[in-house]
């Protein structure tokens, strides 16, 4: 079987195809074969050495992906050979609310991911594929899918009407853009690119703004909801963003924080939320329930991801430096059959 392996902490110049032996199925595991592949950010920050693990490590990156069941073991039950499968992020944890036990393990880091001919695990770590989409566009569910709908719905609790902020362009950014507007929240959308901003109109976003053009952008987004600032953020920067993120919520409102892209911040006062009354929320991707969930939304609104490139199986390298230049919409896949 092919697989690649990426060493953390060693760049993504370690990145190498290996041959291994396939995995003895358990008796309540599963064999799929993958087929296509998504790119994240916590990919990149494996191999750049920001995601703590050991350094030792040499792990198949991915854990957006989608395939098909090829064997089952002898006590399984919910799925079945042929059935068109997700890996859910956290493998443990299935439903109910987080806990260390549910997040110990995770596929692309502390098991090998998707990035792989095949990829073996209990049958409860999977779930049932989206029927209106392709493997290259259900690949993208799993981890930025997932992240996108607990941001807006779980940890976000946005209601119909209710007002958006959106940080850039990236996978989870318009996963989250194109969620909202099918469950009609007013979405506004912030890039450095004109032409970026364009296709996030395209795909839904009420107003954007361009944040080189405009630095203090959350000046803009008080300007647009009539001084109000919008009901939720979905925070990508980090301590870059945050104090304007903080300034762009409504007093009551909700950040939601889910990345830490951009910078640092040693002057952040905890003592704003004080004065804003908001509600600063972290959180980690989501539960295998809420995956079932998002396939759910997406069959039933004809939700069509954003893939921006896709790339070929012997191209993974080639994909993962297109991906860490960051000049793509949405999503970069990899598939692993033509």
């Amino acid at each position: 079987m092919k697989a690649y392996r990426i060493a953390a902490n060693r760049g993504l110049s370690s990145l190498t195809q290996v041959n291994q032996s396939p995995r003895t199925l358990g008796p309540n595991d599963v064999r799929v074969r993958m087929e296509a592949s998504a790119l994240n950010f916590r990919d990149l920050m494996i191999a750049e050495g920001q995601y703590g693990l050991p350094d030792d490590l040499a792990v198949t990156p991915g854990s957006d992906g989608a395939g098909v069941v090829t064997e089952t073991g002898a006590d399984v039950r919910r799925l079945k050979v042929g059935d068109r499968v997700l890996p859910a992020f956290w493998p443990d944890w299935i439903e109910g609310p987080i806990s260390p036990f549910k997040t110990k393990r995770s596929f692309g880091a502390d098991d090998h991911g998707t990035l792989a001919e095949e990829l073996v695990s209990t049958e409860s770590s999977f779930a049932i594929a989206p029927e209106t989409l392709s493997p290259t566009q259900s690949a993208s569910l799993p981890c930025a899918g997932v992240t996108a709908w607990n941001a807006l719905f779980e940890a976000g609790g946005a209601k119909p009407g209710a007002s958006i902020l959106l940080l850039g362009t990236g996978g989870v950014s318009v996963w989250a853009l194109q969620l909202a507007k099918a469950a009609g929240l007013r979405a506004i959308v912030t890039s450095s690119s004109e032409a970026k901003l364009k296709r996030a109109s395209e795909l839904g976003a009420s107003e954007t703004i361009n944040y080189r053009k405009t630095p203090e952008w959350s000046n803009a987004v008080r300007e647009i909801t009539d001084g109000e600032g919008v009901d939720l953020v979905v925070e990508v920067g980090g301590a870059a963003t945050i104090d304007q993120s903080l300034s762009s919520v409504r007093q009551g409102g909700t950040v939601v924080v889910i990345g830490a892209r951009a910078g640092s911040n040693p002057g952040f006062q905890p003592s704003r939320l004080i004065g804003t009354a908001a509600r600063l929320q972290g959180m980690m991707v989501g539960s295998r329930t809420m995956l079932d969930q998002l396939v759910a939304f997406v069959d039933r609104n004809r939700i069509m991801p954003a893939v921006d490139q896709v790339f070929p199986f012997e191209e993974a390298a080639e994909a993962f430096r297109f991906f860490k230049a960051a000049d793509h919409f949405g999503k970069v896949a990899i598939v692993h059959r033509r």
